[in-house]
């Protein structure tokens, strides 16, 4: 019977740390070359397929009369789940804790001690991929979506 927990507690054990790596897997959906035209400003972003554990992924942003502005990102398995980190020019890494979705085309990752966003949504639409950013802004909600399309 001891021998019966014992399995049992390292089933569960292994399982539980397969978990984040097995969350990043199922986002493969999101892998591929993407881009937005939105008044005037060009927003392409580009997630490598996840391979053991991780996916890496980059953003640009170019608006005329502007610098481009350029954003790196992963995906990675972590204890606390599969956490999305951004790296953004000038601030410390902020990571993101995968809270629900993945294999079903919809992934809403959270930080509520985040300044903003406080959540960083993907979402397959149809052939496209929909972002969105949210949370509270100066005490006000507050949000920023983008609806890509698959660069070619």
């Amino acid at each position: 019977m001891r021998l019966a927990f014992t399995l049992i507690a390292l089933t569960l054990a292994t399982s539980a740390q397969a978990a984040p790596a097995d969350d990043v897997a199922a986002l493969t959906w999101m892998a591929g070359s993407w881009i937005v035209e939105k008044d005037g400003v060009i927003t392409r972003e580009t997630w490598l397929p996840p391979v053991g554990g991780a996916m890496a992924g980059a953003g640009q942003t170019n608006a005329a009369g502007r610098p481009a502005r350029i954003e790196h990102m992963k995906i990675t398995a972590e204890p606390a789940g599969a956490t999305f980190t951004a790296f953004v020019p000038g601030q410390p890494p902020t990571p993101f804790v995968l809270r629900s979705g993945g294999a079903n085309g919809e992934a809403v990752f959270e930080n509520p001690a985040h300044d903003f966003p406080q959540r960083v949504i993907y979402r397959r639409c149809g052939e496209d991929l929909c972002a969105r950013v949210e949370g509270t802004l100066r005490g006000r909600p507050a949000s920023e979506s983008w609806r890509y399309q698959r660069l070619r």
